[in-house]
């Protein structure tokens, strides 16, 4: 797992956001930015300083489906790795179309730093 890499965490909870981000420093992951939403998500990827992104699906301003697919659609960003991150209840539905959309994993709330840690091993040892 390369610990070089650069993180975005998008989510509209700043809570949700704060705790991911010091979830993924505990594990070793320094370089960790944030967003409140989907179109701000979209335009940082844009700018290519983002290797892998976590997201919450339902987001304002753009939902995560179509992130997703803007950002596989992309052959400049199609190589970014994309963890959604759902809450408890969300159908196996929505699972398997955000992963046939581009998505490499997903992550359960509540969740802590083995956990993460080991959706991000999985996602690594796929790629």
């Amino acid at each position: 797992m390369n610990k070089n890499m650069t993180f975005l965490v998008v989510d509209d909870n700043p809570t949700m956001r704060r705790m991911t981000k010091h979830l993924l420093r505990s594990i070793g992951y320094s370089k960790v930015q944030e967003a409140d939403n989907g179109e701000t998500a979209l335009t940082m990827v844009e700018e290519g300083n983002v290797d892998f992104l976590m997201m919450s699906l339902p987001m304002p301003d753009m939902d995560g489906m179509d992130m997703i697919k803007a950002i596989k659609s992309d052959p400049n960003l199609e190589d970014i790795l994309i963890l959604i991150v759902l809450e408890k209840g969300f159908y196996r539905e929505t699972i398997i179309h955000a992963v046939n959309a581009g998505a490499n994993g997903y992550i359960i709330k509540p969740f802590n730093a083995e956990k993460l840690e080991t959706e991000l091993r999985k996602i690594f040892e796929r790629t």
